[in-house]
């Protein structure tokens, strides 16, 4: 399908794009030197990166099509892409087309959005919104999660589907704690502004004086073996006790870690930070680098050195690491667990679109899912509160098993 639409709301000489839809895994695959052009020369955030979207296909979203949307100029020259993909799910017996990001499950994916050139981003979002509508012969409903909440996209979502009159409803996500790091400021000057300077050099102190006490960073694709297998080791330690970890759980996850690590560091995006006391690690860090920011993924510590507060020390030095790197952000992504308010000032918000294609089968699936969740609601409000512990604890360990 081609569309082409004249965009320019200025007088200024008009600007057209042309947009098709990339379908299948093998397309995508040939995709990945243009697309991380792209990316480098946009706004868009480090979980549109094919090194990730990709091997998320291959290993998690096996069930999904690819229906990337690409924008090129006249010149023929790749402007935006959204990178989408449809599912089928089954609803009383009736297939539901559901349209939504890559990338969206499973891993923890926060800022999925266009990917446009800097400056066009309004433009791009315009003709992919435009695209949509036309083809909401091909969806039932469409899905957009985990969008910031001041995107552009956002806004021309909105727009555009409320111009046409579609049935449109948005919802907050999640809240990502982040801050802003100063261009000429030291880490002991950043420690002073935190609340945790003094426990932290306290801890770190007594951490020094242990044999064998040092910290790693992996950032070479072919050094990643060890530090990965000590990243996952202590990421499923440290979650054992509450049921399972919610970020990185099952077979399947795993090995779509191991893939996007390996492509990151490949284009050099990748940090993984171990700490090593007597030669064995007891707290890890897994971080990507996007543009000028760090993006702290997920971590784990061995639950019997939480008393050394290890994982605080080795967050800590990440921070170092991102000051004297010159970096001019530290992202914890979402959720506002304590160790993150202690290090942070500032927040943002996700949100998600959803659109249900007129006549198609979406309001079934919306009705689904608003009578699932009112029996959960109906169960934790009957149930003692640890009978609901419990049975949220043995639901993480089931989805662990089935991968």
């Amino acid at each position: 399908m081609i569309h082409e639409a004249e965009l320019s709301p200025t007088p200024s000489p008009a600007r057209w794009l042309e947009v098709d839809t990339v379908w299948g895994l093998s397309n995508l695959a040939g995709l990945r030197g243009a697309w991380s052009d792209l990316l480098d020369e946009s706004r868009a955030g480090p979980f549109n990166a094919w090194e990730w979207l990709y091997p998320w296909c291959r290993r998690i979203g096996a069930d999904r099509k690819p229906f990337v949307l690409r924008a090129k100029d006249r010149s023929g020259a790749l402007v935006g892409l959204l990178p989408l993909g449809v599912e089928h799910q089954w609803v009383l017996g009736m297939p539901v087309r559901r349209l939504a990001f890559l990338g969206e499950t499973h891993v923890g994916s926060d800022y999925l959005d266009v990917i446009a050139r800097r400056g066009r981003e309004e433009e791009v979002a315009r003709i992919f919104a435009e695209a949509l509508w036309e083809l909401r012969d091909q969806w039932d409903v469409l899905d957009l999660t985990d969008l910031r909440e001041d995107t552009v996209t956002v806004r021309v979502l909105r727009e555009t589907f409320e111009k046409y009159r579609a049935d449109l409803r948005m919802s907050t996500r999640y809240v990502c704690p982040y801050e802003t790091l100063s261009k000429g400021e030291s880490f002991d000057d950043f420690l002073k502004r935190t609340s945790r300077r003094d426990n932290f050099l306290r801890r770190k102190k007594w951490l020094e004086k242990q044999e064998g006490y040092r910290i790693e960073k992996t950032e070479a694709p072919g050094e990643l073996a060890g530090p990965l297998t000590d990243f996952f080791r202590l990421h499923t330690a440290r979650w054992e006790l509450d049921g399972g970890s919610q970020g990185i759980r099952g077979r399947g996850v795993e090995s779509f870690h191991r893939d996007a690590t390996q492509l990151l560091a490949e284009r050099g995006r990748l940090r993984l930070y171990t700490m090593k006391v007597g030669g064995r690690a007891v707290a890890s860090v897994y971080g990507i680098l996007h543009q000028d920011k760090f993006v702290y993924f997920q971590s784990g510590y061995d639950p019997a050195w939480r008393n050394r507060s290890v994982g605080l020390v080795l967050v800590g030095e990440t921070f170092r690491d991102a000051i004297e790197a010159g970096l001019t952000e530290y992202d914890f992504l979402r959720g506002t667990e304590s160790y993150k308010s202690d290090w942070t000032t500032q927040q943002r918000r996700t949100v998600s679109v959803r659109v249900l294609s007129p006549g198609g089968g979406g309001e079934w699936l919306v009705r689904r899912e608003e009578t699932m969740r009112q029996v959960r609601e109906v169960a934790k409000r009957v149930l003692p509160q640890d009978m609901v512990e419990r049975v949220r604890r043995f639901r993480r360990k089931l989805s662990a098993v089935r991968g």
